[in-house]
């Protein structure tokens, strides 16, 4: 089975993208957990954290510039919001390319379930 985000770079899934580049693209997720909630996603397919190469450095630190772009451009960058990357199944990853979820627009208070 094709990775649903990659499926999403191919044009082949729709998706409503708020940016792409040559490295990452943005879109909507499709359980959004706050007014703003959007994954930042590599077009290189990184399966996890875990799986991260020395020659993937610059696509990470590139993730979170963009993050820091998109947080100003859907207006949460002042109040603040929450970066987060889930890692494995009790980190509670679903999708298998790694991501990062940029949520805001509400208080997020930090506790566990």
């Amino acid at each position: 089975m094709e990775c649903i985000f990659c499926s999403i770079i191919a044009r082949k899934s729709p998706a409503r993208i708020h940016y792409e580049d040559e490295t990452c693209i943005v879109f909507d997720t499709t359980r959004p957990v706050a007014p703003v909630h959007v994954l930042i996603v590599p077009k290189k397919h990184i399966p996890s954290v875990n799986d991260i190469a020395a020659d993937d450095e610059v696509i990470i630190g590139h993730l979170f510039s963009v993050a820091r772009r998109m947080a100003a451009e859907l207006g949460v960058a002042t109040g603040g919001y929450r970066l987060v990357a889930n890692t494995g199944t009790d980190g509670g990853q679903s999708v298998y390319h790694i991501h990062l979820h940029l949520i805001g627009g509400r208080h997020l208070p930090f506790r566990f379930d």
